[in-house]
């Protein structure tokens, strides 16, 4: 059974310095990890820099994505921004990787939202294409998306073979692909194929289940190696509902995305789900929850 481990997503701050502050609290608090979106619209600062700024401000607390848009860069630009963060934050990279999804930012920005079977299929040709990478030496790849011709980069990442992969997934075919490339798999909901939001007809305590049952299925001898969790969209009755689940907060109730009670009674309800399902990953997706969630951190962290 994993230990618990906790991130939290941090979009922005309106200065070098209150950054820095918001890492070191996190860090200080007992979460792990410090995460952040990848956008093109709204008030989020680019993934990289963020990191990288945060990294340096913190000794411990790994810092990552959830998730990088592949649609957004080359994987050889991602790979070699990627080997680059993780030495200079000493190995502390978590690499978050997705399809990109949000029509508004597709949109905005101009650029074509295919379908989702073409995203997921030029997501699983970019792994490939940043694992080999990362494993050094001169690459050629000649595929459906991308082609390399002898390309070889430096650094290479800290972490062997490579920073741990972390996909978000909420889809048949994305969590079939989390099962055989990830190390950590951030269940979610499916969305819908012209990027509107969350698909709520995908909600509920059994499709969560249901998911990390074609995980498991997927996976194999894997799945042991796999760490599984989730984003907290809500916490309490009083607290922040994120702009992913809007549409229909209710739509997660009664499963690990939308937690209730007072601390005690969250965290028996994590390790509840940790003992039935192995989610022992948790991300807490709204800033303005952390005071509120804290204590559970306290308490579960690292146990």
């Amino acid at each position: 059974m994993r230990p618990f481990r906790f991130a939290a997503v941090i979009r922005m701050a309106g200065s070098a310095r209150e950054w820095a502050e918001r890492a070191r609290r996190l860090e200080d608090s007992g979460f792990g990890a410090l995460l952040v979106p990848d956008h093109l619209t709204g008030p989020r600062f680019a993934p990289v820099a963020a990191m990288t700024a945060a990294a340096c401000a913190t000794s411990r607390l790994k810092i990552g994505t959830l998730v990088l848009a592949n649609d957004y860069r080359h994987p050889a630009v991602l790979a070699k921004e990627a080997a680059t963060v993780d030495v200079l934050s000493d190995g502390r990279l978590e690499f978050g990787l997705g399809t990109g999804w949000m029509a508004a930012d597709y949109d905005a920005a101009g650029l074509r939202l295919d379908p989702p079977g073409a995203r997921i299929d030029r997501l699983a040709e970019a792994i490939e294409v940043v694992k080999s990478l990362w494993r050094g030496g001169p690459v050629t790849h000649a595929g459906e998306h991308y082609r390399l011709d002898g390309l070889e980069q430096l650094p290479l990442p800290v972490q062997r073979p490579g920073p741990p992969l972390m996909l978000g997934a909420g889809g048949a075919r994305m969590l079939r692909l989390a099962a055989r490339e990830a190390d950590i798999v951030n269940l979610t909901m499916r969305v819908r194929a012209d990027g509107s939001g969350p698909d709520t007809a995908d909600g509920g305590p059994g499709a969560f289940r249901r998911k990390v049952g074609i995980v498991r299925d997927a996976a194999g001898d894997r799945f042991g190696s796999l760490e599984l969790g989730t984003s907290i969209l809500r916490l309490g009755p009083g607290g922040a509902t994120a702009a992913w689940s809007a549409a229909d907060p209710a739509a997660q109730a009664d499963t690990p995305q939308v937690l209730t009670g007072g601390p005690g009674e969250i965290a028996d309800r994590l390790r509840g789900w940790r003992d039935e399902l192995g989610l022992s990953y948790y991300v807490l997706h709204h800033e303005t929850d952390l005071e509120a969630f804290t204590p559970v951190v306290a308490a579960l962290a690292g146990t």
